[in-house]
Order: structure tokens, then sequence, then C-alpha cells
């Protein structure tokens, strides 16, 4: 039975980590913020610049020229922003990762001890029963961790993944300027 001191110390413990996830939730929330007023300056400038460019055309073909240079610079900027978002969502979710570890961490060293303490004070000839709790408890952590490492392993493929289609983006659109014949221009 938990005592009023350690009933205490366990909601505080809660606050405690409440608070500090709400705190890093916020903090993504920032840089997605952040992250979306950096696009939209980048956009308002790319926006004037092409318009500036457009009406210095003279022709059909320095338009289609024009329009092929821009295809780049916005799969690249596209792709960045995706590995942005990927980033911002990949720091917000290893904290949480690593709080909830953390916590199943405690409750297993709880419910550790909880035994140990109920063990002590069964009746004789239970140790067989204690010894079968024990068991259940382990092989449930090794069912829990092996599904913490096959969930991390395709979490670290989905990162894989997304950085290879992103390169492909970027070569298909390199591609793209190559086969139009022209030079493609590098945007900022």
């Amino acid at each position: 039975m938990l005592t009023p001191e350690q009933m205490m110390a366990a909601q505080k413990a809660n606050m405690d980590t409440l608070l500090g996830l709400t705190h890093k939730a916020f903090e993504g929330v920032e840089k997605l913020v952040e992250l979306n007023m950096q696009l939209a300056r980048a956009a308002m400038s790319d926006t004037a610049e092409t318009a500036k460019a457009a009406m210095s055309v003279k022709d059909a073909q320095e338009l289609l020229a024009l329009q092929a240079n821009l295809l780049q610079p916005a799969a690249e900027k596209a792709a960045a922003y995706n590995r942005s978002l990927y980033d911002i969502a990949q720091t917000a979710n290893a904290e949480w990762i690593k709080v909830a570890e953390a916590r199943m961490a405690e409750a297993q060293k709880n419910l550790h001890a909880m035994i140990d303490t109920a063990a002590k004070g069964a009746p004789a000839g239970t140790e067989n029963a204690v010894a079968l709790v024990k068991s259940a408890v382990s092989a449930a952590n090794n069912a829990f961790e092996s599904v913490h490492k096959a969930a991390r392993q395709a979490a670290d493929m989905a990162e894989a993944n997304m950085q290879a289609m992103a390169g492909t983006a970027v070569a298909a659109s390199k591609a793209a300027a190559k086969a139009n014949g022209k030079a493609p221009r590098r945007g900022a």
C-alpha cells in the first residue's frame, strides 16, 4: 500500500512530467510557426522576383525557359520544408518517447518493489506463486522491449525512406531542368 507521502510524491512527479511535456509541445509549435513564417517570407520574395523576371520576358520561348528554371528551386525548397517538418516532429516525438521510457522504467521498478514487498509478507508455501508472478512480469517486460525495438527499427526505416524520396525529388527536378536544355537557376 502506498503511503500518503508516496502518493504526493507520485502526484508531483506526474505534474512535473505533464508540465515538461507541455513545454516541449509549445517549443515544437513555436518551431513550426517560425518555419512557416520563413516559408511565407521566402515565397513572397520569390513571387516578386518571378514577377519581375516574367515582366522582362520578350517571347514565349523565354517564358518557357523561365518556367523550367523555376522547377528545381521549388522542388528543393519543398524537400527542405518537408525535412524541416520531419525534424520538428522527430524532435517532439523523441522527447515524448524519452519521458515514456523513463515512466515505464519507474513503473517496472515500482512493480518489482511491490512484488518483493508482497513476497516478504506472503505465507509460507507461496514461493512458487511469487516466482510465477515475477516470471510473468519479466516475460511482459521482454515482450515490451521486443515491440519497442521493432517500432524503433520501423521509424528508422521510415526516416531513411523519406530522405531517399527527398533526394529523388530534387534529382528529378534537376533532370527536368537539364532536359529542357537550360541551366537550373539557384533559389535562395
